[in-house]
């Protein structure tokens, strides 16, 4: 079996298996904690998230490195050229209070480029896959992004960070939007969000203080599916800088000068 055709069936067995089970106990107790602080949460489903992922990982591919949202990195002396990007649970405060909107993310670095992105959303059981060059799809079916041509006709989104000071910086560019686009959404869920983008049911989403596993495996559906990702300076996205800007191209520009238009982006 070619080997980028077995990692991607690898990521959409470990996805689905995750996101099925966080989304079978979202109605469940749950054990919930604080990581860095009391709105960064993690709960024992995250964790027995990631342990079903990155189990199937090791078994199936034991010299692969991976980069894992609550335990780190695994295998990075092993000096693989492939890297696993694992979110098990993306929107972990939108879980622990029942709000259905979280997903598993599974992306492939390639020599530093994201290669493979997985994300399963098992509360709709909405499956998007990307393989760089070969287009993005919905459970089987090839996606693009949308059409909308101007800002002010877009529905956009964006998320916010988890300390204070993180909120109060995207403060300014959420109330400049307001009144220059369509209508603002903050679902909770980068990967989902961003997933959205893909598949035109937004047509833009702009966020700071991200982390490699919240787009690691979106971030290339957005580009598959024909949209347009960077940073707010215009310059290249990759996953290991904090922001991203992701939009259907139609409407980047735009974007970008409202973003930047109040002050110097993080």
């Amino acid at each position: 079996m070619d080997e980028i055709k077995k990692m991607l069936d690898l990521a959409e067995s470990a996805a689905k298996e995750a996101g099925r089970f966080s989304a079978g106990n979202i109605d469940k107790v749950k054990e919930i904690t604080c990581k860095d602080g009391p709105n960064n949460l993690v709960t024992d489903i995250d964790k027995q998230c990631e342990k079903m992922i990155l189990d199937k990982i090791t078994e199936a591919f034991p010299t692969h490195s991976i980069l894992a949202e609550e335990t780190g990195e695994h295998g990075s002396a092993s000096g693989s050229k492939i890297k696993w990007v694992v979110d098990p649970l993306d929107g972990t405060t939108n879980f622990a209070h029942g709000f259905p909107v979280f997903c598993a993310s599974v992306g492939i670095l390639i020599d530093g480029e994201s290669r493979i992105g997985v994300v399963y959303d098992g509360t709709r059981d909405e499956l998007f896959t990307a393989v760089k060059g070969e287009g993005a799809f919905l459970n089987g079916k090839r996606i693009t992004v949308s059409s909308t041509a101007i800002l002010q006709s877009s529905l956009v989104a964006t998320g916010f960070s988890y300390d204070a000071e993180g909120k109060i910086a995207n403060i300014d560019h959420f109330k400049t939007a307001l009144t220059r686009v369509q209508a603002i959404r903050r679902a909770g869920s980068a990967a989902i969000d961003l997933c959205y983008v893909a598949c035109g049911r937004l047509d833009a989403f702009w966020e700071f203080d991200l982390a490699p596993w919240d787009t690691a495996a979106a971030s290339l559906l957005v580009s598959e599916a024909g949209g347009t990702v960077t940073i707010c300076d215009k310059g290249r996205f990759d996953i290991f800088k904090k922001e991203i800007v992701a939009t259907n191209g139609k409407v980047h520009g735009e974007m970008l000068d409202l973003l930047n238009e109040n002050r110097s982006c993080l």
